[in-house]
């Protein structure tokens, strides 16, 4: 059973739910970057090619098939199933598919700008859960999977 006033682990008495996480989220997000391009390209080639005079939209719109999905069905995306980490929602649950559409579609936004990126990488560095901005808005974080540690 997850501890903490939130239900989300509590990083000083199970720091084990956040060790070296911030080194397989970024892991994971190659891995999932990579996935992207692929579906992106398979969608592209499904269209015979007319896809790509929507190429941004096409890509945003199975960048946020790709990750609500998995993340609501799964509480991680491929990448992070490879890495062994999940998202958890402020109740210290898998996320539901509206919360894993409002984490997707907030990281999807923060991607278009420099700011928010840069922000939610120090916040990672800095907070004691290693949420970034998209989690500290929603109050989920990402941890190591139960039983994965």
């Amino acid at each position: 059973m997850l501890h903490s006033a939130e239900n989300l682990p509590d990083p000083e008495l199970q720091p084990e739910y956040y060790a070296d996480v911030l080194g397989k989220r970024l892991f994971a997000w190659v891995v999932d970057s990579i996935l992207l391009l692929l579906l992106t390209a398979m969608v592209i080639l499904f269209t015979l090619f007319t896809a790509l005079i929507a190429l941004p939209v096409v890509f945003i719109a199975v960048n946020l098939a790709y990750r609500t999905v998995t993340l609501a069905r799964y509480g991680a995306t491929p990448g992070m199933l490879l890495t062994g980490i999940e998202l958890r929602d402020a109740r210290g649950r898998r996320p539901d598919p509206v919360t894993a559409l409002l984490h997707t579609a907030g990281f999807v936004v923060a991607s278009g700008f420099i700011i928010p990126q840069i922000a939610s990488i120090a916040l990672m560095l800095v907070t004691a859960r290693r949420q970034g901005l998209v989690d500290l808005l929603l109050g989920s974080t990402v941890i190591n999977r139960p039983g994965a540690t």
